[in-house]
């Protein structure tokens, strides 16, 4: 079979994949349920929800385009927005992201001149800055809402102020490693080569600011339950401590997170509704923009790409 055969086949199967998950996740609410839950919230509020995930999925496109000149083959934004977009919005409903999502990325960076590697250290590079983000985020939660953030993740005040200058000092320290180590930084078996200061420092900047605007969005769906500082304490802290613990996926953050927050049992309709607008809406556009790049663009499609980084 041919390697284009190969490939087609599994691009299929990530679209059934994904239809079946989220028709697996929608079949847990009746449509009475979804739709009433979603008319519960203003009008208002919906639209904000919706203009802050597109600007979580709008700093993701960065991810990439950073990644692609960690790796020095720097290809324009527009390119670099498409396959991010592309390979996330479906990644995010099929989960373990880093494999459903980096396998889509694979389709994209494969055609346009990328080796196996580049695109693994692509990859990883993405996997570093969402971790960057989330610690950075999360410590500044842990010390300038320390009583929220520390009730979250299960520690009192000083504890919580202590976790929260080590989240940002490990931040800090990416930064310095960058500036002062040349080559790779070895740890045991893994080798992980620093990117420029530079780099570095939009990689903090541009993953902080991408958990902030999925905070914003949720916020949003909460109707003035909780405010906007408490919905980031308790959603960023909840992650580091579901990462912490080796939670598979994150799994019941979001539910645990709105139910802190309410005081009780997790919201139905703030739970569809932050499905809806942070995964559901924009899985049927990644599924037609992965469609349309398989018909339109060819196998092996000429990148232009510069022998140097930008």
């Amino acid at each position: 079979m041919k390697r284009a055969h190969i490939l087609h086949a599994l691009v299929a199967c990530a679209v059934l994949v994904a239809g079946w998950l989220v028709y697996r996740t929608l079949s847990q609410y009746s449509w009475t349920d979804i739709t009433g839950s979603i008319a519960e919230i203003p009008g208002t509020n919906f639209a904000l929800a919706l203009a802050f995930a597109a600007c979580s999925y709008l700093c993701l496109t960065f991810f990439d385009f950073l990644a692609l000149r960690y790796v020095e083959k720097p290809l324009a934004y527009p390119r670099a927005a498409l396959a991010s977009f592309t390979s996330l919005a479906i990644g995010h409903n099929v989960g373990v992201a880093a494999l459903s999502s980096g396998a889509v990325r694979y389709r994209f960076y494969s055609r346009w001149g990328l080796t196996a590697e580049e695109i693994a250290k692509l990859i990883v590079f993405c996997g570093v800055t969402v971790g960057l983000g989330l610690i950075t985020l999360a410590g500044l939660c842990l010390i300038l809402l320390p009583g929220t953030a520390g009730k979250v993740a299960g520690l009192g005040t000083a504890a919580s102020v202590a976790l929260g200058a080590f989240c940002l000092a490990l931040g800090a320290g990416y930064l310095a490693l960058s500036a002062f180590v040349r080559g790779e930084l070895k740890v045991r078996s893994w080798c992980f080569a620093l990117p420029t200061p530079r780099i570095a420092a939009l990689q903090i900047g541009v993953g902080t600011l991408n958990f902030a605007f999925v905070a914003a969005s949720l916020h949003q769906l909460l109707a003035g339950a909780a405010g906007y500082m408490e919905t980031t304490a308790a959603y960023v802290v909840g992650n580091l401590t579901a990462l912490v613990s080796h939670v598979p996926g994150g799994l019941g953050v979001l539910e645990a997170t709105i139910g802190f927050l309410l005081g009780g049992s997790a919201s139905i309709g703030a739970l569809i509704a932050f499905r809806v607008v942070y995964f559901f809406i924009p899985l049927p556009l990644g599924l037609v923009s992965l469609l349309a790049s398989e018909a339109l663009l060819g196998p092996n499609e000429d990148t232009g790409l510069r022998n140097s980084p930008s």
